[in-house]
């Protein structure tokens, strides 16, 4: 048995299992002790490993400290119930989730047994359902989980991991200040639009790309509509701003007006920190757009038409993939 899981470290499936009391299989996995949880494990791939742009480009992703985990399941709908029904629970008890992820296929028989790299204890930060293509191509509703990733304490000790995790989410909710309003999420009315699964999957388009391409991609897009002066910023040096552009004729009763757009080509949720930095970063007179391939929480839509302040406009990845089948981009769109 392992005593502690030290983050980056690699670990076998059997000493996870063994030293955490929760099963050896599945991709959420519990230790309930009297219909207590004592502690559970979300065990997550990265694309390289499970081939997401063969397979379902929306599966497990961590962008910066966030994983977006889609519940277990690749073919059919859904439900908040069994295992994932626990998961929430963290928000009462603080019960430790540790996270792993597999950096070798089982196939892999040279890189040994200790496939499962630790991430660090994950914060439980908002659940919601989502619709989804899975690996047939066919429409499903899915449950998506989003998780704070916490790389410190470096080094967990088992025996006290209750202790560690009910100090460390104390501390983290102080400092983030969650709300209501920050872990609702607020999606587009689109349940009954005829062409929602042909909408959605040009969304998985979207989400295969690299944040790098994304961007281009709106600023193709964006010529195509009739936007003037188009042009990227240089690449981690835009202080939030990815794409600027100018309003072309097309648009003549707010012609030459700088428009600034952040690009986020993300599964998890944009917040209101991400919409007030970008209105901080907008030079004078100019109008901010946020345009992401993931949702928007119910705070960073409110924050976005703050009474007072310059209103930003929030396209989501609905809306954005609604847009490029309406101007007919689709088909240049990586496959």
């Amino acid at each position: 048995m392992v005593q502690e899981f030290a983050v980056d470290g690699l670990y076998s499936n059997e000493e996870i299992s063994t030293s955490l009391n929760i099963s050896n299989a599945a991709g959420v996995r519990v230790s309930v002790v009297e219909d207590a949880v004592m502690r559970a494990a979300i065990m997550t791939a990265p694309p390289t490993i499970r081939r997401v742009g063969v397979e379902n480009p929306y599966h497990d992703r961590i962008e910066s400290n966030i994983l977006t985990y889609t519940a277990a399941g690749k073919t059919g709908d859904q439900t908040l119930s069994g295992i994932n029904k626990r998961i929430p629970e963290q928000l009462a008890s603080n019960y430790p989730i540790y996270g792993f992820e597999i950096v070798a296929d089982r196939r892999n028989k040279a890189h040994g047994p200790k496939r499962w790299k630790f991430l660090g204890l994950l914060e439980f930060v908002r659940n919601y359902p989502d619709k989804q293509i899975d690996i047939d191509g066919q429409l499903r509703n899915v449950w998506v989980f989003e998780f704070r990733i916490h790389k410190e304490p470096h080094v967990i000790p088992v025996s006290f991991d209750a202790q560690i995790s009910s100090d460390l989410l104390t501390q983290s909710r102080k400092t983030n200040s969650y709300s209501e309003d920050d872990t609702a999420i607020v999606m587009s009315d689109d349940s009954q639009d005829k062409h929602f699964a042909q909408v959605e999957a040009v969304r998985s388009k979207l989400l295969n790309l690299e944040p790098r391409g994304f961007e281009l991609i709106i600023r193709d897009l964006m010529i195509h509509s009739g936007f003037e002066n188009v042009h990227v910023t240089q690449y981690s040096q835009d202080g939030g701003i990815d794409v600027n552009a100018t309003a072309g004729l097309r648009m003549w009763p707010v012609q030459n007006m700088l428009i600034q757009v952040q690009a986020k080509r993300w599964l998890h949720t944009v917040g209101r920190k991400e919409v007030a930095e970008l209105r901080g970063s907008l030079q004078p007179y100019a109008r901010g757009a946020v345009i992401s391939t993931g949702h928007f929480s119910k705070a960073a839509m409110k924050e976005s038409v703050e009474i007072g302040k310059n209103p930003i406009v929030l396209i989501d990845g609905f809306q954005l993939s609604k847009i490029v089948l309406f101007l007919n981009y689709g088909e240049k769109l990586p496959s």
